[in-house]
């Protein structure tokens, strides 16, 4: 019955084959068109929002906290050869330079808040500011704050010798000198600073900025960071400017690098590839046709739909791409084995008349061995190959359809999506291109006189024919050995993957240096130079990243002294070489409550002395009557104040905030791990509850729990094809094992993948996930169409070494054909400079290689043991 409705299917397909190609060119307008007629938008965090504990900390810290909004841009003055030093008078004077030049870009100057630059050179030049108006001063000393050109003029008016005694006074741990600039000065030197020098190998300035724009992105913030770059690589020669705007720039830069590179290789090889298989430019031509519908379907479905743009959906069109190129092959091939007549399968001739005149009605029963003409052929090969391109599409459909039970939007719309462009795919390839290539094919044959019958890829005598006849001998000798060899791998690879690693690192995202070989190329194809990379590093084992902080949200009796001297035994108990950023004196980068009040008090007797009346013990940790100082606190500087406590309408205190400073190259899981470790000592000393939060703390949660729907939809993947798949067999062919053998090269092909990245180092993270799931797709289109054509062999053939012979070298062809282009085409992504490009490339290619060896090797020895254990063979 199936196969009666198959024939039927592609007689009407071939007799109307003019109006099904109009017909499906207009409804691909259509689809289409929702590209333009609804433009989407990048997905942003909300769209990953999983109803956490640590985001609604984080939600309600925005609520109740004044926090601190603004873009972090570093700028870092390097000087690491021998006897180098960024502290002297000229580099001083260099750094201040370079902030007057950036004030005085418009561009530059209308994002920076009221903070601006802050840097060692701007404490040193108001420590000599205020060093001369007390020299100059007849009564009281003016203490406001200096201008940018003060600091400067009081810098230039000093000898070498006069500077570096003033910058000894500042780094003096004793001194009061910096307390009159209002920050601590080794902030702004290297960890392995040692309190008291007065030379340092780098050192870092701050820049604030603030964008008034209405985008969440602060675009103009951004762009002013490249200015300031531009600015400092004027004035400086070793060291950089960090900040989000100059890393997506670098970003934007090696993915461009790397296509102008990569695209003509891949076009090249795919071409070439395909061009050897398909040995025919018009059959070439007409695949790239179907996949341009499809990907116009795919666009379409993104506007018509609304589903915003995400690194989710990177995986996408790939996955389309790599099923129509299999797609297109299996039908090209499959019609070109029917015109040659080797591919013999229950269907009418043409009766001896003119091509041109087939007729649906024209099928009977006839076997046909003898060549055939156009229609006739695509009649013939369409009604073989749509079963299997059908359940292919329903199986791989609805597997990455079953995504859409995810909590998360973003893994809802992968779904969605994946499944439209799936089926988007079989209506190119099983609908469009057959039409189209039978109104081409007749075209050139009837009114050109060109004969368009080719041989099919694998079929015809030759290396490749002899390479996929000597796949089976395997098979058909030893095929326990191979199924045993299969399960050892994919038993080893599921071990290494208990030990993978599943952290999401930012830092991974950032371009890399091209190595020599393509530093040689001539232009225009010559990459830039790329140091972000080791940037990033350089700042997370150097300095404290005032752009990347961790939170924790303390809820309790805040006011109780235990709470504050829990806080800081934690502090002082954070060691080195953790996320965690640690001053030169040994604490943890904390600021809390009582930072705070150090810093007011540094600036008001009133506050200094409410401290000093309430520290009983002098160890410098206030420990009674908490409230009456807080209130002291808020009465003095309530800005200050409201940063670090939450206050009530009715003056009690509900909360307390720490913000906590953390390695900005470091994994959000790692961060969210030292920070939980961090909390936990506070609960442990103290009648609160510590909740972390904070934007990397945020995304560990996210990523984590991406990664575990990722998984449990592998898992809902695999089980709905096994059932349908178990279920389609049962309804053509009355077994219900043949999906459980179809099936189990795929599992053991993620086995091997998943093995394979483990040895090689690649995380699996939300990103790699996605793009495994490229294993299944492939993989169970890879086996639906092997195991179809030796249900259909094997009813024919006189001996299963006959089915698998005929099976291997047919539908084995294409598949070959399919696995080197599609290989060969996204596995050159491996050579990107953008890290995630290059693992793109990585996993899909050895995704796609896995997938088709699992399919040539242990598919056939399972279907050869199948038919042993019925009692077939």
């Amino acid at each position: 019955m199936a196969r009666d409705l198959a024939e039927r299917y592609a007689a009407a397909l071939v007799a109307r084959s003019k109006l099904v190609v109009v017909v499906l060119l207009l409804l691909t307008a259509v689809v289409a068109a929702g590209a333009v007629v609804n433009e989407t938008e990048d997905a942003g965090i909300g769209e990953f929002e999983t109803g956490s504990e640590e985001e609604a900390a984080l939600e309600y810290v925005g609520e109740n906290y004044r926090t601190d909004d603004a873009v972090v841009t570093q700028i870092v003055v390097r000087d690491e050869g021998e006897g180098g030093d960024v502290l002297t008078r000229e580099s001083l004077l260099e750094g201040l330079s370079l902030q007057r030049d950036a004030r005085a870009n418009e561009s530059v100057n209308e994002t920076l808040t009221d903070e601006g630059f802050v840097g060692l050179e701007n404490v040193v030049a108001a420590a000599a500011v205020y060093e001369d108006r007390a020299a100059a001063a007849n009564g009281p000393p003016d203490t406001s704050e200096p201008t940018l050109e003060e600091g400067i003029e009081a810098l230039e008016s000093r000898s070498d010798e006069e500077v570096e005694a003033l910058l000894a006074a500042v780094l003096d741990p004793d001194s009061e000198v910096d307390s009159q600039a209002g920050e601590d000065p080794t902030e702004f030197l290297p960890s392995d600073y040692e309190p008291g020098e007065t030379e340092a190998d780098a050192r870092i300035t701050f820049l604030f900025q603030e964008d008034a724009g209405e985008n969440e992105e602060p675009e103009a913030a951004y762009a002013a960071q490249l200015e300031v770059e531009s600015l400092f690589e004027q004035r400086f020669d070793d060291g950089f400017v960090f900040g989000q705007g100059i890393t997506d720039a670098a970003s934007a830069s090696a993915v461009g690098d790397s296509f102008v590179v990569i695209t003509p290789v891949a076009l090249i090889l795919v071409l070439g590839i395909l061009a050897i298989t398909y040995r025919d430019v018009v059959d070439v031509l007409l695949g790239l046709a179907g996949i341009a519908v499809v990907m116009a379907w795919l666009a379409g479905l993104m506007g018509w739909l609304g589903i915003p743009s995400s690194q989710l959906l990177i995986a996408v069109p790939f996955l389309l791409i790599g099923l129509s190129i299999d797609y297109a092959l299996h039908v090209v091939m499959r019609y070109r084995e029917a015109r040659a007549g080797t591919l013999e399968v229950d269907v009418a001739e043409d009766g001896g008349r003119p091509d041109g005149e087939y007729e649906a009605e024209a099928v009977s029963s006839a076997t046909a061995p003898a060549a055939r003409g156009v229609r006739t052929g695509m009649a013939v090969g369409v009604g073989g190959v749509v079963l299997a391109l059908a359940a292919a599409t329903f199986s791989t459909g609805v597997g990455f359809l079953s995504n859409v039970v995810s909590p998360l939007p973003a893994i809802q719309d992968f779904a969605i999506l994946s499944a439209g462009g799936i089926f988007a795919t079989f209506v190119a390839f099983g609908i469009f291109v057959p039409a189209l290539k039978v109104e081409v094919d007749g075209l050139l044959e009837n009114r050109f006189g060109r004969d368009r019958a080719k041989p099919a890829f694998g079929v015809t005598p030759g290396r490749i024919n002899r390479a996929l006849s000597g796949s089976v001998v395997p098979a058909r000798r030893a095929p326990v050995v191979v199924v045993l060899v299969a399960l050892l791998l994919a038993a080893g690879g599921a071990y290494g993957a208990t030990g993978i690693d599943t952290e999401f690192n930012e830092a991974d995202f950032l371009p890399e240096d091209a190595p020599e070989w393509a530093k040689s190329f001539p232009e225009p194809f010559a990459p830039d130079t790329y140091t972000i990379s080791e940037d990033a590093e350089y700042l997370g084992e150097n300095f404290q990243d005032r752009g990347s902080q961790a939170e924790v949200l303390i809820r309790g009796d805040v006011t109780d002294p235990a709470t504050l001297a829990a806080i800081e035994d934690a502090r002082s108990g954070v060691a080195g070489g953790g996320t965690v950023d640690v001053r030169p004196d040994g604490s943890a980068a904390v600021d809390g409550p009582l930072s705070v009040l150090e810093d007011v008090a540094a600036d008001n007797e009133t506050v200094a002395a409410g401290i000093d009346e309430r520290d009983t013990n002098d160890d410098g940790i206030p420990d009674e009557d908490l409230e009456g100082l807080y209130d002291l606190l808020y009465g003095t500087d309530a800005d200050r104040a409201a940063t670090v406590l939450e206050r009530t309408d009715d003056g009690t205190y509900e909360s307390a905030r720490l913000v906590v400073s953390v390695r900005g190259d470091a994994a959000a899981q790692s961060v969210a791990d030292d920070t939980r470790a961090f909390a936990s000592e506070i609960e442990g000393g103290a009648p609160v509850t510590a909740v972390v939060t904070g934007p990397p703390v945020a995304t560990a949660v996210i990523q984590d729990a991406l990664l575990e729907t990722l998984i449990q939809a592998f898992v809902v993947t695999l089980a709905v094809i096994l059932v349908f798949l178990t279920a389609l067999y049962w309804v053509r062919h009355r077994t219900l094992s043949l999906g459980v053998v179809t099936l189990a090269p795929v599992v053991a092909a993620l086995a091997w993948l998943l093995g394979t990245m483990a040895v090689l180092g690649v995380p699996f993270n939300s990103e790699t996930a996605v793009i495994t799931s490229l294993a299944i797709g492939l993989g169970v289109d890879y086996s639906i169409h092997l195991g179809e054509r030796f249900v259909a062999e094997r009813e024919r053939a006189d001996s299963i070494e006959a089915a698998l012979e005929a099976t291997v070298t047919g539908t084995g062809g294409a598949l070959l054909g399919s696995a080197l282009t599609t290989a060969a085409g996204f596995g050159v992504l491996a050579l990107a400079l953008a890290p995630p490009l290059r693992r793109f490339g990585l996993v899909t290619g050895l995704s796609i290689v896995f997938a088709f060896v699992a399919c040539l090797t242990v598919l056939p020895s399972l279907l050869v043991l199948r038919e042993r254990v019925l009692g077939r063979e």
